[in-house]
This record gives structure tokens, sequence and C-alpha cells, in this order.
């Protein structure tokens, strides 16, 4: 969450100016204001790449969590592999759609090229040991049903890795490399 640096130097401004304060273009105040206002935008900007970096991991476990509130039990490892290959799968229909409206011959469109990255780059972790919450458990199974759907409040859910030939490890959120 930023700071409100520049609201705070803009009240302590106007105090002590009065309502409209007039200042000269390379005053104290003003260059105050100015890197508070830079501040605040760098802020806002560092705050938006992280957002946008977590955000596929985010709607990794709300994949996952709308498939875990239907059912009560904890689930099994074959249970979970067919979870994830849905999830490997949710963009095959437009993949196809896209596909099949370009033409012969023109270079693939943008979306195309980035929805097939990331199909190989996920189908690359899975081989290795997928992230995901660990649905085995039945206390993390009911803490994953009650998450609120921030980023912060991952951190009491248990996590692990889950490979294409079955076997499974424990991870650490946030998620980092192998882990």
């Amino acid at each position: 969450m930023p700071s409100n640096r520049l609201g705070k130097i803009q009240k302590h401004i106007a105090r002590k100016k009065g309502k409209n304060p007039t200042l000269h273009e390379n005053s104290r105040d003003t260059q105050r204001l100015q890197s508070a206002s830079q501040r605040d935008n760098k802020l806002n900007r560092l705050t938006a790449v992280r957002e946008k970096q977590n955000r596929p991991y985010v709607l990794r476990v709300k994949f996952f969590q709308s498939h875990s509130l239907e059912h009560d039990s904890a689930f099994n490892i074959a249970d979970i592999q067919t979870f994830i290959e849905g999830y490997l799968n949710r963009d095959s229909e437009e993949l196809a759609a896209l596909s099949a409206e370009r033409r012969p011959g023109r270079p693939p469109s943008t979306r195309l090229t980035s929805l097939k990255q990331n199909q190989v780059q996920e189908q690359g972790e899975y081989t290795s040991g997928f992230w995901l919450p660990d649905l085995e458990d039945k206390s993390n199974l009911q803490k994953l049903n009650d998450w609120n759907g921030q980023w912060s409040s991952l951190s009491t859910i248990k996590f692990v890795r889950i490979a294409k030939d079955g076997t499974k490890r424990e991870s650490m959120f946030p998620p980092k490399g192998l882990s």
C-alpha cells in the first residue's frame, strides 16, 4: 500500500501558506511537492508491476479454489492431476479459434503467441513440479475455501509441487524456482 506523502506535504504547505498558496517556481515547497509526487508515482508504478507479476499465481489458486468448493473431502493425487490437466487446457478453445482465424502465410497474432508460450511454460512446470495448494490436507483445503482472493493472505495456505509422474514435494509461498 503506497504512502500518501504527497497529501501530507500539500496539507502542510496549505496550512503554512493559507488556502491558495502561490509558490515560486524553484522554491523549497515546490521542490518538496515535486519529490513527493515523484515518489508516489514510483510507488504506484512498482505496486502495479508487483500485482501484474502475482496475477497468474492468484488466478491459479482461484481456479483450484473453485474446484475445491464443490467437495468436502481431501483429494488424492490422481484427482489433483486431473485438476492440473484441466487447468493446463483452459485456453485450448481460444487457442484453436485463434489458429483457425489465422490466414495461411500470415504471422500469428500476439495473443496466439502469448497463449502458446504460456502453455509451453506451464507444461514444462508440470513435468518438473506444478505449484498449487495442497489439496490432500483437509485443514489446508478448508483454509483454501475460506481464502478471500488477496495475495497477502495466501501465506496461511500450504503449497506443494506435483509432478506429472505423481511425485509430491513440499513448496513454499511465494513460489521461487522449483521450491
